[in-house]
């Protein structure tokens, strides 16, 4: 089957990219042999004005090139030849005297979007799945195939600079508002809007785009002292951003910064050679199989199992139920019953969705009519007396035991027979809320992050009772909600929540002896998360941290002398909630910075301060976290170590960059990190004692991954 078919029309070559067995299109180098061929037959056939790439995938244009293509290849001289084999087509495609025209509809990504930037003339759907971005840098990388050297010209520096060093992605209509694409038309006018594209460069032999840069940017782009300034600022915001832990946003404006040195062809020649220096790194090796794990857990492992879901009830409206609803209805197309206490709470709850809907349409990212369709699908109740055609109902109310058993003792008594329970606890076991319950089979914990909409991550929990097919549909919506699942076994704290816990009590440790609050942040941040501890455990709150303390502590305290800090319910006596009252380790006051709560020492030994080295703080927090992960693929709550490299980065930040706990002990080596362990363990005591699993694994010279 050919992944490119071709036909004419109007004396015009439609090419329609319909990669054979795959839901997205990608660049690979089948691709891109198969278009050399339609370009030899464009250039010899005298009856056909130019050529207009379409594609034939449903909501996607090009995903990207194909990442197995960069797997494939380990030397920096292999990936920098995989860079120039594609400069080579495309500058052909740039180079070509008849008109080439793009149609774009759906997501437009990386090679995707600079083979686009190779063609004359740019069309996109108005429609709000229609996306471009090249985001090369969350792999490590540069954009290779031309999109250094191209996008700055096109757009300016500064804004190219800002799209490569972000990966950010842009809507149709900000991409023509800067002059990223030429034209805006409706996704099934898009071929004849191509075919017109097509007669009307070729009657005209070129086309001149405006420059679409404010007076501003064209005064400082245009000269070579500007462009330094510019070049500089860039370099220290990237620094300042990544810490240094990641080389891709530097060589990203080192590619820019010498292609308008040099000129573009030896720019994209460097570009070639910034790439493959890159693809080599550890950190984009690191990155590029997270990418993989990700992909990996958006196909459900049991999909032949999963039921069809439609109505979604979800209970309680505050910025967690609102968030599940949120994602229920934008991404997954579900209609959605959002109930709380009373209707005024509900109304609430429905308002956050639709204040959020508004900000997009005011982006002009969706219609009104989008806007309102979306919304139509979230109805506000206040009882459960529509519940009967539930498919899945997820609670999403405080962290209490009892609660959680009365709500659901109400859900069976209300929901049908095949009527899924899932659990939005943060670390109750879900055993223990489905005790006393008439269907523990249809009962699983579903565990999202805040704020929702942004957060990744989905930890699906799951009993001995939890049937397969609960399991399947709960999978099933996560994904369609635009979430990357891990499903974990029973437990107290799961997975995520258990190994934050650890490094939390940690950080709190360092405290008490005597470290300074931001210290800590900065140093954890200098490590590669990107928060702080202290500013986490003000965001999550106090008195969340208080209850995590209480459910965790005595899990630890089995293995022998735990030293826990009592701390967390301390501050919560003294009044203190964290973000929730304004007041914990930090005091935020609207409009300004937040401050340091230097009060807080009051309870962390006087104000006084002594820190530890960096290193040493980063080392006992980190492996703490580390070390839990570890103790958790030893019982069985994790499935693999995939799933735990997955849950700590897009739960819980932990540095993408190392590539997760399991990968991260593969690079350092596991015999190293023993011994690290036990040296610590020695210092300051046994809670660093290292797991069983990889006191093992060091002895045998084992690693977690084969590759």
């Amino acid at each position: 089957m050919n992944y490119l078919n071709f036909t004419t029309k109007n004396s015009v070559a439609i090419i329609t990219l319909d990669q054979p067995g795959e839901k997205v299109n990608t660049l690979n180098e089948a691709m891109m042999e198969e278009f050399s061929g339609f370009l030899d037959k464009l250039e010899s056939d005298k009856q056909l004005k130019g050529m207009v790439l379409i594609s034939g995938k449903k909501d996607n244009f090009i995903a990207g090139a194909d990442i197995e293509m960069f797997k494939a290849r380990q030397t920096a001289e292999e990936i920098e030849q995989l860079s120039k084999d594609g400069h080579f087509i495309l500058n052909r495609i740039e180079d070509f005297k008849k008109p080439i025209i793009v149609a774009i509809h759906g997501s437009c990504m990386g090679g995707g979007l600079e083979l686009s930037l190779a063609c004359h003339y740019r069309i996109a759907s108005n429609h709000s799945k229609t996306v471009l971005a090249l985001p090369e840098v969350k792999l490590g990388i540069l954009p290779g195939t031309g999109g250094t050297q191209r996008l700055p010209r096109l757009i300016g520096i500064q804004k190219a600079l800002m799209y490569m060093m972000t990966g950010k992605s842009i809507f149709a209509r900000p991409a023509k508002k800067i002059g990223l694409v030429d034209e805006l038309t409706h996704k099934d006018a898009l071929e004849e809007a191509g075919i017109a594209a097509v007669h009307k460069l070729s009657a005209s032999g070129s086309f001149k785009r405006k420059d679409k840069r404010s007076f501003a940017e064209k005064l400082l782009e245009s000269n070579p002292i500007g462009r330094s300034v510019i070049f500089s600022q860039a370099l220290k915001k990237a620094e300042a951003q990544t810490r240094e832990n990641y080389p891709a946003p530097p060589k990203i404006i080192e590619a820019v910064k010498y292609g308008y040195k040099h000129g573009k062809e030896k720019g994209l020649k460097n570009e070639s050679r910034l790439f493959g220096e890159l693809g080599a790194t550890p950190e984009s090796r690191a990155l590029v199989n997270l990418f993989f794990g990700m992909n990996g857990a958006k196909k459900n492992p049991l999909q032949q199992h999963v039921k069809k879901v439609q109505n979604i009830g979800i209970l309680g409206a505050g910025l967690m139920g609102s968030g599940i609803a949120d994602v229920s209805i934008n991404k997954g197309g579900y209609k959605v019953l959002l109930k709380d206490r009373d209707l005024e709470s509900a109304a609430k709850g429905e308002k956050l969705i639709w204040d959020s809907l508004e900000a997009k349409r005011k982006k002009r990212i969706i219609s009104s009519f989008q806007r309102d369709q979306i919304a139509s699908r979230v109805t506000g109740v206040d009882s459960y007396t529509h519940f009967k055609k539930a498919d899945i109902v997820i609670e999403a109310v405080f962290e209490d035991l009892e609660l959680k058993r009365n709500i659901l003792a109400e859900v069976e008594a209300f929901t049908k027979e095949d009527c899924i329970f899932a659990s939005n606890t943060s670390s109750l076991p879900i055993s223990d809320i489905t005790k006393n319950a008439k269907r523990p089979q249809n009962i699983i914990g579903m565990h999202y992050f805040s704020p929702v909409q942004k957060m990744p991550l989905l930890e699906i929990i799951v009993t001995d009772q939890t049937a397969e097919w609960v399991t399947a549909t709960a999978y099933n919506v996560g994904v369609k909600q635009g979430k990357t699942v891990i499903v974990v076994n029973d437990g107290p704290g799961f997975y995520t929540t258990r190994i934050l816990a650890p490094y939390m009590n940690e950080a709190l440790l360092l405290l008490e002896e005597g470290a300074s609050i931001d210290f800590l942040d900065k140093s954890m941040k200098d490590f590669g998360f990107p928060v702080g501890p202290m500013a986490l455990f003000d965001e999550v709150g106090i008195d969340v941290g208080a209850h995590v303390a209480d459910t965790m502590t005595p899990v630890f305290n089995q293995r022998g002398a735990f030293r826990s800090s009592n701390k967390a319910h301390e501050l919560l006596e003294a009044g203190y909630l964290g973000r929730k009252n304004n007041k914990g380790l930090f005091l935020y006051e609207p409009g300004k910075k937040k401050q340091i709560n230097k009060k807080i020492y009051t309870h962390f030994g006087g104000s006084s301060r002594n820190n530890p080295s960096a290193r040493t703080a980063q080392h006992r927090i980190a492996f703490m976290m580390i070390n839990e992960a570890a103790f958790c693929l030893q019982e069985n709550i994790l499935r693999s170590p995939t799933d735990g490299d997955l849950g700590a980065i897009l739960g819980l930040g932990f540095p993408p960059f190392i590539g997760g706990p399991f990968r991260y002990l593969d690079r350092f080596g596991v015999d190293h990190f023993v011994d690290m362990m036990n040296d610590m363990a020695e210092k300051f005591g046994p809670r660093f004692k290292p797991a069983p699993i990889l006191v093992d694994y060091a002895k045998q010279g084992k690693k977690f991954y084969s590759a």
